[in-house]
C-alpha cells in the first residue's frame, strides 16, 4: 500500500514544527522536520570552519558526517555523529546561515533527496518545511500553509529559545525573522510560494491544539 504524505509549508515561526509534530502524533504517523536537516547541516559547517559559499565542499562535508533525526515527545531531536545538537541548531547565529543553504541548488537537491529518502523508509509521514509540497512532494495527499504576522512569529521564535535556556533579544529575533523570510521568497531555488490545492490557515491568533482541530477536520474529508 502506497504511503501517504502530508506536507505542512509556511516561514519561520508560523507553527510548522510544533503543529506537524501534534498532527503526526494525533495520526500516528512518522514526522520529518525537514528545517532541522538544513539547520545540522549549517552547524556542522560553522564548527568544521567550512565556508557556506564553497557549496561543493559542504556537500563533501555532509557526506562525512552522520546525521540521525529522532521524533521525541518534547520535540525532534538531532544528533551529529551521536551527539545531540537540538538546542545548538536553534540558535540565532545558525538560523542566519541556514538560507544560504537553503539557496544554493547542490545543497538543496541534496537536502531534498534526503526528505525523500525518509519518506520512503518512514510510511506514513507528516512533512514541514518551505517546499515540501511545491517542490519535494508535489502529489502529497494533502498540502497545508501557515502563516502569521511577522512580530507574532518573533515572539514564538524568542520564547522557544528562552525555554531552551538561551538569551533571546527579541530585535535581534524579529530581524532574523525578516532577514528569512525575504531570502526565502526570492531565492531563485524553490522559493517558499504557497503550494496549489493547500489549505492555508493563518495561526496568528489561534493555539496550536485550534490549528490541528482544524487540521484534522479537513483530513477526514481528504483521507
Amino acid at each position: 500500500m502506497k504511503s501517504r504524505i502530508i506536507t505542512i509549508d509556511g516561514p519561520a515561526g508560523s507553527g510548522k514544527s510544533t503543529v506537524s509534530r501534534e498532527l503526526a502524533r494525533r495520526l500516528g504517523w512518522s514526522f520529518l522536520d525537514t528545517g532541522a536537516m538544513y539547520r545540522a547541516l549549517a552547524f556542522a559547517a560553522a564548527e568544521a570552519g567550512q565556508d557556506l559559499a564553497d557549496e561543493k565542499d559542504v556537500a563533501k562535508l555532509a557526506g562525512r558526517q552522520n546525521f540521525e533525526f529522532m521524533p521525541k515527545s518534547e520535540g525532534i531531536k538531532v544528533f551529529l555523529d551521536g551527539r545531540d545538537i537540538s538546542s545548538e541548531i536553534r540558535r540565532p547565529e545558525v538560523t542566519a546561515s541556514v538560507s544560504r543553504i537553503a539557496s544554493s541548488p547542490l545543497l538543496r537537491s541534496l537536502m531534498v533527496e534526503m526528505q525523500r529518502e525518509f519518506a520512503k523508509k518512514a510510511g506514513d509521514v507528516v512533512t514541514e518545511g518551505r517546499d515540501q509540497g511545491s517542490v519535494v512532494f508535489p502529489d502529497a495527499d494533502v498540502k497545508f500553509y501557515l502563516d502569521a504576522a511577522a512580530e507574532i512569529r518573533a515572539k514564538r521564535r524568542a520564547a522557544e529559545l528562552e525555554a531552551a535556556g538561551q538569551n533571546a533579544d527579541f530585535q535581534e529575533v524579529m530581524k532574523a525573522i525578516e532577514q528569512r523570510d525575504m531570502a526565502d521568497k526570492s531565492r531563485e531555488v524553490a522559493p517558499l510560494v504557497c503550494p496549489k490545492e493547500a489549505v492555508i490557515i493563518d495561526t496568528g491568533n489561534i493555539s496550536i491544539k485550534q490549528v490541528t482541530e482544524k487540521m484534522l477536520s479537513e483530513l477526514k474529508e481528504k483521507i
